[in-house]
Formats: C-alpha cells, sequence, structure tokens
C-alpha cells in the first residue's frame, strides 16, 4: 500500500525537502504533493494563462482561481493531509488548506508549536491529529504500516 500525502503550509523554507528525506530514509511508502512551491509561479500564474489583467486585484484573483484549482485537483487525489503551522510567516494558505481537507473528510494531521495552541484550538479540533514537529507527523504515519 502507498499513500499519497498532501502537504499544506508555507512555501518559504525547505521544511517539504526535510519531510521527503525522513519519510525516505524510514522507507515509508509515500507520495508527496502540495501547493505551488515556486512564489513568482504562483503569483504570476493567472497572467501567464489569461494574460495581463487591469490590475493587482485582477492579477491575483486569477492566480487564486489557478492555484485553488490545483490544490483541490491534488488534494482530492491524496489519502491524507499534512498542514504545518509555523511562527514565521502568516499562515491564511495553512488554514484555508486544513480547512478544505476536513471539509472533504481527508484525514488530517496538524502540524502547529505550542505558542500556536490557543489560536489553532478549533481547527486542531476538527483535525485527526495534532502534532508539534514534522517528525511526530511521520510517526503517525509510519503506525498505519506497522
Amino acid at each position: 500500500m502507498e499513500l499519497t500525502v498532501y502537504l499544506a503550509g508555507q512555501i518559504h523554507d525547505n521544511w517539504r525537502e526535510e519531510i521527503k528525506e525522513k519519510a525516505e530514509s524510514k522507507n515509508l511508502p509515500l507520495t508527496f504533493v502540495g501547493p505551488q512551491t515556486n512564489h513568482d509561479k504562483s503569483d504570476n500564474i493567472g497572467e501567464q494563462i489569461l494574460g495581463e489583467q487591469p490590475g493587482n486585484f485582477y492579477k491575483d484573483d486569477a492566480a487564486s482561481d489557478i492555484n485553488n484549482f490545483r490544490t483541490q485537483v491534488l488534494m482530492q487525489k491524496s489519502d491524507v493531509v499534512i498542514a504545518l503551522f509555523g511562527e514565521k510567516y502568516k499562515q491564511w494558505n495553512t488554514a484555508m488548506d486544513a480547512s478544505a481537507a476536513i471539509t472533504m473528510n481527508k484525514p488530517t494531521i496538524i502540524v502547529r508549536p505550542t505558542s500556536l495552541i490557543h489560536p489553532l484550538k478549533e481547527l486542531s479540533n476538527k483535525a485527526n491529529v495534532t502534532v508539534e514537529t514534522v517528525d511526530q507527523a511521520l510517526e503517525v504515519l509510519n503506525y498505519i504500516f506497522e
């Protein structure tokens, strides 16, 4: 059995590569998908496909439509969603993706530091599992295969 895992969360560092390497070192049969991690491509995809837009609002709106479409397709095909919340970046995309996963009844693991227990309490309560580290999230997935 192999699982497809959607990795929701900020795109400003290499946490996805780290989780992929750790999963590989544990020989976990996981395939990872996620949002577009090329920030410029994500911001400009609307104009790239639809052409120049008449202002920043329309540029962002066009990009959002296409990015949301991509997220929905990949998330629907995923078996599990891991949503990583950190302290360094604004987390609205992570919150949106975690909420979407929960609404789709996707098994969801939220990763969040202890400093975010209070602001994420309702979302954590709706997720299947909430942990503090990526390593703990991988251990939850590893448990499936034991």
